[in-house]
């Protein structure tokens, strides 16, 4: 089950849904409340989303249930508030939840002004990036329909100290202008703690992938990197150390049979993470994989 952006909609998640989907997963996509309705949305007229985060959070459990009902694992992936919403029901549900994908997820602002003004405006904002391709979703919005996600990923970095979560994904981007990569790394570091079966990459800037990174419509030319990601973890039994370790012997130069050998990883996967962790991908030292960098 994935998670779209706020302001946003299930478009975002096609191509991953679909690789998904070819690898024999029912997926499911859910329009999130309030979100793709048609309208003359503006300032005076903004568009119906929510101010009230416990909105989110039945609609997540009704979908959840649902998920339940189509196989015997749940796999939660979420972009930016989605991720947020990801992030939430991992550590609310661990015990439901097999794995949790989190695409950039907004804990918080890049900048820590635009988070004191996202909490004390009462206006309407329009993106700054309104009429980019690929931008299907609203143009603007009320703050405080933001502002119940920005609380929301407060209370999930505070959650993470001490709570037990599903295994995570955690993705981000140096290229990502938008949100707290820092907050990120924070998220992943305390959830590590309690769940080693959770990997970090963050892609390099030179790759230029910015906050909307699911598809080649928004702001990736990589999209395929974000599904070898997403496959490879969901696939795998790898913790954190073998994950750690496996991108040290790619560093070494070792080849993929004996990573494959020693770590159990099947050859698909061996091969196509080797690539991701390289200096091509710009993935020097290892950088990709550091979550205190």
């Amino acid at each position: 089950m994935f998670l779209h952006g706020f302001t946003a909609g299930p478009y975002q998640f096609g191509p991953l849904g679909q690789a998904f989907f070819n690898n024999g997963y029912n997926v499911l996509i859910p329009l999130q409340p309030g979100h793709g309705h048609s309208g003359n949305w503006n300032r005076q007229n903004p568009p119906p989303l929510p101010t009230d985060i416990e909105i989110y959070q039945q609609f997540l459990l009704k979908w959840l249930q649902i998920a339940k009902t189509l196989g015997q694992q749940v796999v939660i992936g979420g972009l930016s508030t989605g991720g947020t919403l990801g992030a939430w029901l991992a550590l609310e549900h661990p015990q439901e939840i097999d794995t949790t994908l989190l695409f950039t997820p907004y804990l918080g602002s890049r900048y820590s002004l635009f988070d004191q003004l996202i909490k004390i405006l009462p206006i309407y904002f329009e993106w700054f990036n309104k009429d980019a391709s690929g931008n299907f979703g609203y143009k603007g919005f009320s703050l405080k329909a933001l502002r119940i996600f920005l609380e929301l990923g407060h209370k999930v970095l505070e959650n993470a100290q001490d709570c037990v979560c599903a295994p995570i994904l955690m993705v981000c981007s140096e290229a990502d202008h938008a949100v707290s990569r820092s907050k990120q790394q924070a998220f992943f570091r305390r959830v590590l703690k309690q769940q080693p079966k959770s990997w970090y990459y963050c892609f390099d800037d030179s790759l230029h992938i910015e906050h909307r990174m699911m598809t080649k419509l928004e702001d990736n030319d990589y999209e395929e990197l974000v599904i070898i990601l997403a496959k490879a973890f969901v696939e795998s039994n790898l913790t954190w150390l073998e994950f750690e370790q496996m991108a040290k012997r790619i560093a070494q130069g070792q080849g993929y049979d004996q990573i494959m050998g020693e770590l159990n990883l099947n050859g698909e996967v061996s091969q196509q993470l080797s690539a991701m962790m390289t200096q091509g991908f710009g993935c020097e030292d290892l950088k990709c994989i550091n979550p205190y960098f």
